[in-house]
């Protein structure tokens, strides 16, 4: 293990809580595998059938984005817990290991001939989860969603054309523009009453005559707003009104807090405004498979899956199909429901303490996704967040970038809690100091995560 490695990784148990297994782990020539139990203590429910997501799994040291990414970009010792990147910190479901495990038993990895069990598998999972029947030829593997809508976007959208998105939303679709060489045209959500919700009159005011594709987030990334059916046929009649084709980012659908619904946008009655939309979906966002590049998509309407095709290609690793395959095994799905609820609990305990503990902050319990997001208007103001982006700015190294204030705002909290979070200016409109936090980990490191935070806090409230 890296020396690098090795201080993070026992920071990091240390202060969760596991400061003996640390100490343990630390013997000279320990490998980095030690950051994961041994092969004889292999996860699995406990005699009550419950699994355990208290336990932290520790992620340092293997190249996460979620954690490594951020001690090589702000230095040894900057960062005690990540809560940005939206990957889970639990370990996998026990099928999709023992899945992996078996295949890698065969030591020859040629082409692989995609098994008609791995489509049908997906279908049966919708069927039975959403109620959604999907027929084999609406169906297409791709390598990732971001693909996937790409080639959507290029069948669509031609260049220099304009895309709707409702923010703020998801920052990944900006790259998806870029790379089809269209153009955002943001329709900020209505805020009121601690709620956001769709704008329609403004959404239809802002579609012109090169505006062709909608991509919807349903859930919303990052506002957990899980739309109704009620929202997303009156969005539906607009798009289809104007030409407008829906593009439905459904990746978080598994997320959904106690007592809300999730609306697949091809479950809606009207046939034509279904026929009008291509829905996006992997098991990566549920299962933490986000390494393994596989998602689908699907459509009713055919010929715009003929167009799509036109411009995709779906280049699937082995290891990726074995994985979807695993999590969608009966053991998988009882995994995910535990996690689901596990999360629910977390958004639960995070919104009260946010909102009682941390001075200048306020949020509220997100419907859907594993996702919140903080409102740090009166702390920025109080520190005046603005001015020391413009001082960083004005003073910064001609080969550096500006940072915008939401970016200084990160850099803040880094340096003052060691805590690091998503900075709200790449969401688009009406994300102004705000901040995303991931909830998808173990209770004692949401914990670490908000007390350290409320610590800093507390001291600048103070000044």
């Amino acid at each position: 293990m890296s020396q690098q490695a090795g201080l993070n990784r026992r920071w990091f148990l240390k202060n969760a809580g596991l400061g003996a297994l640390a100490a343990g782990a630390a013997t000279a020539g320990a490998p980095l595998a030690a950051a994961a139990p041994a092969a004889d203590q292999a996860f699995a429910p406990g005699p009550n059938g419950k699994y355990d997501f208290d336990t932290p799994y520790n992620r340092f040291g293997t190249n996460s984005v979620k954690y490594d990414q951020q001690i090589r970009v702000y230095g040894q010792g900057s960062v005690e817990v990540g809560m940005g990147i939206a990957d889970m910190d639990f370990r996998a479901a026990p099928s999709i290991t023992k899945a992996l495990t078996a295949r890698l038993q065969h030591e020859n990895w040629g082409y692989l001939d995609m098994p008609a069990s791995f489509s049908e598998g997906i279908i049966a999972w919708n069927k039975k989860r959403y109620g959604v029947t999907i027929e084999p030829s609406q169906l297409v593997i791709a390598a990732g969603v971001h693909p996937a809508l790409i080639a959507t976007l290029k069948a669509f959208s031609p260049k220099g054309t304009k895309v709707l998105l409702q923010t703020p939303t998801y920052n990944g679709f900006y790259g998806d523009l870029t790379a089809s060489q269209t153009l955002a045209e943001e329709v900020p959500l209505k805020f009121a009453n601690g709620k956001f919700a769709m704008d329609f009159e403004q959404f239809e005011k802002q579609i012109s005559v090169d505006t062709n594709s909608f991509i919807l987030c349903n859930p919303q990334n990052p506002t957990g707003n899980c739309w109704s059916a009620e929202d997303l046929t009156r969005i539906g009649e607009i798009c289809l009104k104007h030409r407008v084709v829906v593009l439905s980012d459904e990746i978080h659908c598994d997320f959904v807090a106690k007592g809300q619904k999730y609306t697949p946008f091809a479950s809606l009655p009207n046939k034509a405004i279904v026929d009008n939309s291509i829905t996006f979906k992997a098991a990566s966002k549920s299962f933490g498979l986000a390494a393994h590049k596989t998602a689908w998509f699907y459509s009713t309407n055919a010929g715009y899956m003929e167009r799509i095709k036109v411009h995709h290609r779906a280049d699937i690793n082995t290891l990726g199909v074995i994985a979807n395959q695993g999590a969608y095994a009966p053991e998988g799905e009882e995994w995910l429901n535990q996690v689901v609820e596990y999360i629910d609990g977390n958004t639960t305990f995070a919104a009260d303490f946010i909102n009682s503990k941390l001075p200048g902050v306020k949020t509220a319990k997100p419907q859907g996704t594993y996702l919140m997001w903080l409102d740090f208007t009166e702390l920025a103001d109080k520190i005046n967040i603005k001015a020391m982006a413009a001082d960083y700015n004005r003073t910064k190294a001609a080969t550096a970038a500006s940072l915008a204030p939401e970016q200084m705002l990160e850099r803040y909290l880094i340096k003052n809690a060691r805590v690091q979070l998503n900075p709200g200016q790449s969401y688009g409109k009406g994300s102004d100091n705000h901040m995303r936090m991931n909830v998808a980990t173990s209770r004692r490191t949401l914990e670490l995560a908000l007390n350290n935070l409320a610590g800093a806090l507390t001291k600048t409230s103070s000044m």
